[in-house]
């Protein structure tokens, strides 16, 4: 996404082109880059591990981000590097030829934010009576395109081009809008921000990954297992989605699983079988999942309430610990689980 965005302001800035992982082996920026593009995954490694503490970043006049969402204390670091310099948030996809939603240095910006549609492109957020919310007026909803962008798909090489994105979707002024399948928020300062997907689809490190397959491989795993259900969850203050899986067991006597050695068992099976760095970052045990009247399972939902017990845990409300990143859960409440901790449901909550 940021290649081309960062060769054309090279060009048009007269700045030097190199690649990024390069300009960080060089440890002091030497080539003196004046805009780098980063990913939220690269700048929390930086700042956890601290090991751009010598580099020089005076030559940086803006940062470009895209590829997953930002988390605001990891960016304002960044920019604590290079003096406090702009981060331009950059939003899009490869079906659209670039991006639908973008930062711009003509405006203020905001961190972990967007500040306008690009060039080209309008927003529209649907509301839960599946009618576009009037644009400009603040609300969240799942977010859809206009249908006329430049560089925008119009076939697909294994699927209708008409039924993945056009099919049951609003009008608005006479053409039906395009489906996108994000999130989005527009806040009353009028800064856009990504809250996931809303589809049983999840972007996990910039990759985007059916639910289903994730599914498939973790039912296999275990003979215990009878089925399960993968989220992705953004973490309080924002930031890229974590992979939760949720799970219900057969034998539902067996009260404490080794949730640890079972998490392990998932990693390993889907960093083999689908990506070297997919990574399951909580396991919720329940009871059942939350279906719909034709037995569709609503992943939302479970997203909702795994959100819910993130959010209490980290001030938001009661409060809930969590132990090496496992959950316990039943149809009554998410709760958290020691090694000596029985899993029931406290009628009171």
């Amino acid at each position: 996404m940021l290649k081309p965005e960062n060769l054309s302001c090279a060009f048009l800035d007269q700045g030097p082109i190199l690649l990024l992982l390069r300009a960080y082996l060089d440890k002091k920026l030497d080539a003196k880059i004046t805009m780098l593009g980063v990913i939220p995954s690269l700048v929390r490694t930086w700042k956890t591990t601290n090991c751009t503490d010598s580099y020089d970043w005076s030559a940086i006049r803006c940062f470009g981000s895209t590829g997953e969402a930002s988390n605001v204390n990891e960016y304002l670091w960044l920019m604590g590097r290079a003096q406090y310099k702009p981060i331009m948030e950059y939003c899009g996809g490869t079906e659209i030829g670039g991006g639908f939603v973008s930062g711009s240095f003509l405006q203020p910006q905001s961190l972990a934010a967007f500040s306008t549609p690009a060039m080209g492109c309008s927003l529209f957020l649907i509301g839960n009576d599946g009618i576009p919310l009037p644009p400009n007026v603040p609300g969240i909803g799942e977010l859809a395109l206009g249908p006329l962008m430049f560089g925008a798909s119009n076939t697909l090489l294994n699927a209708d081009h008409y039924d993945v994105y056009f099919k049951g979707m609003p009008v608005w002024n006479g053409k039906v809008l395009r489906r996108h399948g994000d999130v989005f928020e527009l806040t009353t300062r009028g800064y856009y921000h990504a809250h996931g997907r809303a589809d049983d689809t999840m972007n996990l490190g910039g990759i985007k990954v059916s639910s289903v397959e994730l599914e498939r491989i973790c039912n296999a795993v275990d003979n215990n297992i009878l089925e399960t259900a993968a989220v992705g969850v953004p973490p309080t203050g924002g930031g890229p989605e974590r992979l939760v899986i949720t799970v219900v067991f057969k034998d539902s006597r067996d009260t404490a699983p080794d949730l640890n050695k079972l998490r392990t068992s998932f990693n390993s099976a889907l960093q083999k079988k689908l990506n070297p760095f997919f990574k399951v970052s909580h396991i919720v045990p329940v009871s059942s999942l939350p279906r719909t009247a034709t037995n569709k399972v609503m992943r939302r939902v479970l997203r909702q309430q795994i959100s819910l017990i993130d959010n209490e845990s980290s001030g938001g409300g009661r409060r809930v610990e969590y132990n090496d990143g496992i959950w316990a859960a039943n149809h009554c409440f998410l709760r958290s689980i020691d090694e000596d901790d029985n899993v029931g449901c406290d009628n009171n909550e």
